[in-house]
């Protein structure tokens, strides 16, 4: 496929279709309430993201031109719960729950827009293209980073509570 602005854009709004998809359904299947409120928080986040690439590409597929994108509005108090959602979640699942599983793979699905948008920002010509794709690689990125210290912090329990220390 031809990497033309609109394949980008069609890409990217499918990514985050598929990442709303997988967040939803884990949110569903999981037993922890943790796990089923930072899924679900994660979803609506992807939401977002699909609203916003929409939008660009309405305009994009009428007009040939990107809109000046407005930065992503983000709640003080989303963080502070995510920290507490964190710690719950730690006590609610093991490193080798499905929840878990889930977290590592939504890190790859992370990691894959964060690259996407990162790639497109520096090929990007227009200006207003150039910050949609950076905006959303640092949005994509807060995501990757949670989900990593996250992941970390589950690994780092089932290394203590398997005494695998080697001393």
């Amino acid at each position: 496929m031809t990497r033309t602005a609109e394949n980008i854009l069609k890409e990217a709004i499918l990514l985050e279709i598929r990442g709303k998809a997988f967040y939803k359904n884990v949110s569903e299947k999981s037993d922890s309430p943790a796990a089923k409120k930072i899924f679900e928080m994660m979803a609506n986040e992807e939401d977002e993201h699909i609203k916003f690439l929409s939008t660009q590409f309405s305009n994009y597929t009428k007009t040939h031109a990107f809109i000046k994108p407005d930065m992503p509005h983000e709640d003080p108090e989303e963080t502070v719960v995510l920290k507490v959602l964190t710690e719950q979640l730690k006590k609610e699942i093991n490193a080798a729950s499905f929840e878990a599983a889930a977290i590592s793979s939504a890190m790859d699905f992370e990691t894959r827009a964060v690259k996407l948008y990162s790639d497109r920002a520096q090929e990007a010509t227009d200006p207003n293209e150039k910050e949609l794709y950076r905006i959303l690689a640092e949005w994509e990125g807060s995501h990757q980073y949670m989900l990593h210290e996250l992941n970390e912090s589950l690994k780092e329990e089932i290394w203590n509570d398997n005494n695998f220390w080697p001393f």
